[in-house]
C-alpha cells in the first residue's frame, strides 16, 4: 500500500474514532438530533409549512393554538408555526455565515501574528485586545446601526465582533506548532511561509477552531435575535425569531403564544448547539483518549 493510501486509512480511522466518541456522549447525540431537525426545517421550510409565513388573515387574528393553527396566529392573522419554521432558515443562515466570516478573519490574523511574531504580532493582537474590550453585543449594535438593516450587514456586524476570539485561539496554537519538526522539514524542502501556514500549521489547529465555531453559532443566533428585537436586525415582514418577539411583546398578556413559541425556538436551538459543542469538545480533547 502506498503512502497516500496509508494516510487515507489513518484519517478514516481517526474520523471513526471521533464519531464513536461523539456518539457515546448522550448529551451530544441529543444536541445533534435537535440540530438535524432544525436544519431539516430550514431546508424544507417551503414544503413543510402549512401556510405562507407572510400571508395575512385579519379575520383570524389572535387565534389560540388549535388544530388549524398549532401555534396560533399573530396580530395580523399570520400562522405562527409557519413563521417559526421559516425563522429557523434565517437564524441558522445568519449564525453559520457570520461564524464562517469571523473564523476566516480570525484564522488569517492569528496565523500571521503567531507565525511571524515581533511587530506584526504586537500590532494585530493589540487591535484584537481593543475589540475584545468591547462587549460583543454592544459592538454588533454599533456596526449594525452604522450599516443599517439587512442580512449581509447583520452577518458582518456579528462576524467582526467574534473574530478576535478565533485570532487568539489560532495564535496560541501556531506558537506551539511552528517550532515542531514537521515545520522545519517543510521549510528545508523549500516550502514558502504561506504554504507552511496553509498546509501544515492550520490543519493541525483545526480542532479547537471547530469547537469554537460550533459554540459560536449559538452566540451568533442569540445576537441575531437580540439585534432584531431592538430593530437593528432583520426587517419585517421577513420571519425571524427576535423580530417576532419584538412584535408580539405588547400582546403578551392577552396572547401569550405570540412570544412563547419564538422564544422556545431560540432556547431549544441554543440548547442543542451547546450540547453538541460540549460533546464535540470532549471528543476532540486528546486528554480524554485512552
Amino acid at each position: 500500500m502506498n503512502r497516500e493510501g496509508q494516510d487515507n486509512d489513518r484519517k478514516s480511522g481517526q474520523f471513526m474514532e471521533l464519531l464513536s466518541r461523539l456518539l457515546m456522549n448522550k448529551a451530544a447525540v441529543i444536541g445533534l438530533i435537535i440540530l438535524l431537525v432544525l436544519i431539516f426545517c430550514a431546508v424544507f421550510a417551503d414544503v413543510i409549512t402549512p401556510y405562507d409565513y407572510a400571508a395575512q388573515d385579519l379575520k383570524n387574528r389572535f387565534v389560540s393554538p388549535c388544530y388549524a393553527h398549532p401555534f396560533g396566529t399573530d396580530n395580523l392573522g399570520r400562522d405562527i408555526l409557519s413563521r417559526v419554521i421559516y425563522g429557523a432558515r434565517i437564524s441558522l443562515s445568519v449564525g453559520v455565515l457570520s461564524v464562517c466570516l469571523s473564523a476566516v478573519v480570525g484564522i488569517i490574523l492569528g496565523a500571521i501574528a503567531g507565525f511571524y511574531g515581533g511587530a506584526p504580532d504586537n500590532l494585530i493582537m493589540r487591535v484584537m485586545d481593543i475589540f475584545l474590550a468591547i462587549p460583543n453585543l454592544l459592538l454588533a449594535i454599533s456596526i449594525a446601526a452604522t450599516l443599517g438593516n439587512g442580512i449581509p450587514n447583520l452577518i458582518m456586524a456579528i462576524g467582526i465582533g467574534a473574530a478576535p476570539t478565533y485570532a487568539r485561539i489560532v495564535r496560541a496554537s501556531v506558537l506551539s506548532l511552528k517550532e515542531q519538526e514537521f515545520v522545519e522539514a517543510a521549510r528545508a524542502v523549500g516550502a514558502s511561509d504561506a504554504q507552511i501556514i496553509a498546509s501544515h500549521i492550520i490543519p493541525n489547529c483545526l480542532a479547537p477552531i471547530i469547537v469554537q465555531m460550533t459554540l459560536g453559532v449559538a452566540s451568533a443566533i442569540l445576537s441575531t435575535a437580540s439585534l432584531s428585537f431592538i430593530g437593528l436586525g432583520i426587517a419585517p415582514p421577513t420571519s425571524e425569531w427576535g423580530s417576532m418577539l419584538s412584535a408580539g411583546r405588547q400582546y403578551i398578556r392577552d396572547a401569550w403564544y405570540i412570544v412563547t413559541f419564538p422564544g422556545l425556538a431560540i432556547m431549544v436551538t441554543i440548547f442543542g448547539l451547546n450540547l453538541f459543542g460540549d460533546g464535540l469538545r470532549d471528543a476532540l480533547d486528546p486528554k480524554l483518549k485512552n
